[in-house]
């Protein structure tokens, strides 16, 4: 597929290795490409219909028409967007781990909590576990709520105990309360105003004393990126710490500019990056 992208005059994003660009004069077509799983969309409706006539001449495909489901992402239009949701896959985890009938909770973690490696006994079956943090993994692409306690759960995967399955359960019966959430896109004024929010604990692991990292980036109003991760080595301040997490975010927020600029979305710059102190 890639070879005949680009004998067409398709080229390579240099951001995302998934994503084909293809402009002709004023008009631009963009292919995402996912094993087999295609998005196509562009700014002509008659190129657009060509190139598909064409991809269906080199190869055996079949058109869906617009948009509605990609990925377990399920894509709902509206006058002033996109919804994005997950509803039918966080509904599929609930029935395989025989939670449809529970009882919600109104956040994804207790705030007292506390997972360590060695309380509690050891699960008689770790891969149901497994399976169930993976798929809440996944489910953090449309629900950013859930990224830091997904993110705890995610580091004893290895010898999981009571605690940890307790834990990934409660998060599971917050996504019960909170079906049908999701992401909504709206259309930006250009040039679009990108924002970086970026925080740290200290030391907030109780074994390792390493420490967590979050952030949130916006395109506008629109929130487009996140990440809840512990740092990989210990920090000897508060300040290292969150000038850690300001790196990160820092480096995530520039690979969404250079991509948004070969989205053709023009950015306004500087570009502001806040820390919580």
């Amino acid at each position: 597929m890639s070879s005949f992208l680009l004998s067409v005059g398709f080229r390579h994003s240099k951001a995302d290795s998934s994503l084909f660009i293809y402009q002709h004069g004023l008009h631009t077509i963009f292919f995402l490409l996912y094993v087999d799983d295609i998005v196509i969309t562009g700014s002509s409706d008659q190129l657009l219909q060509s190139f598909i006539d064409a991809l269906g001449r080199g190869f055996d495909i079949k058109d869906l028409g617009p948009l509605h489901y990609f990925l377990g992402l399920q894509v709902k239009p509206h006058s002033n967007g996109l919804h994005i949701n997950q509803l039918k896959y966080a509904h599929d985890i609930l029935k395989k781990h025989d939670l449809l009938l529970s009882q919600p909770v109104s956040t994804p973690m207790s705030a007292k909590a506390v997972l360590t490696t060695h309380d509690g006994d050891l699960l008689e079956n770790p891969t149901a576990f497994r399976e169930m943090v993976g798929s809440l993994q996944y489910l953090t692409i449309t629900c950013p709520d859930n990224a830091f306690a997904v993110n705890s759960v995610s580091q004893f995967m290895s010898q999981p105990r009571a605690p940890h399955l307790i834990t990934a359960k409660r998060i599971l019966r917050y996504v019960k309360g909170t079906l049908g959430h999701g992401l909504h896109f709206s259309p930006q004024c250009q040039p679009a105003h990108l924002s970086a929010y970026s925080d740290a604990d200290w030391a907030g692991c109780p074994e390792s004393r390493r420490s967590t990292s979050g952030y949130l980036i916006y395109l506008g109003n629109t929130l487009v990126s996140w990440c809840s991760k512990k740092q990989p080595t210990i920090a000897r301040s508060s300040a290292e710490s969150e000038y850690r997490s300001l790196a990160h975010s820092s480096a995530e927020t520039t690979w969404l500019g250079f991509l948004l600029y070969e989205l053709g979305v023009h950015i306004q710059y500087p570009i502001r990056l806040s820390v919580i102190t």
